[in-house]
């Protein structure tokens, strides 16, 4: 068994504090820095590849972190590293994306309507 210090290299908060249990993550397929230039991953634990590989379909922190079998708060460690490298995207869900303004809740009230039609 290996202890939680030792896969967070002893850190024991993310680098990042948006990360909730229902942040969705998703590998980034093509990485690219600002510059354009192809994003080269650093030295990668086998639970950031394992992490990489359950996100090429997109999944919540709290998922990623059942998968994994280790504590949400270790698990958002690991993921904030892959995030701030470029190599996995992390996006608010969606009732944080409309309370900021971000999706427009006519749209979401025309599709419910078409669901039930059909």
């Amino acid at each position: 068994m290996v202890r939680p210090y030792t896969i967070t290299r002893g850190r024991t908060a993310p680098a990042r504090d948006d990360l909730t249990l229902i942040t969705v993550l998703t590998t980034v397929e093509d990485p690219r820095d600002e510059h354009g230039a192809p994003v080269r991953p650093g030295r990668l634990q086998p639970e950031h590849r394992r992490i990489l590989e359950r996100c090429r379909r997109p999944a919540a922190v709290a998922e990623v972190a059942a998968d994994l079998d280790l504590a949400v708060s270790v698990t958002k460690i690991l993921l904030a590293d892959l995030v701030g490298q470029g190599l996995l995207a992390a996006r608010a869900p969606i009732t944080v994306a409309w309370a900021a303004g971000g999706i427009d809740p006519s749209l979401l009230a025309a599709v419910r309507d078409g669901l039930r039609r059909l």
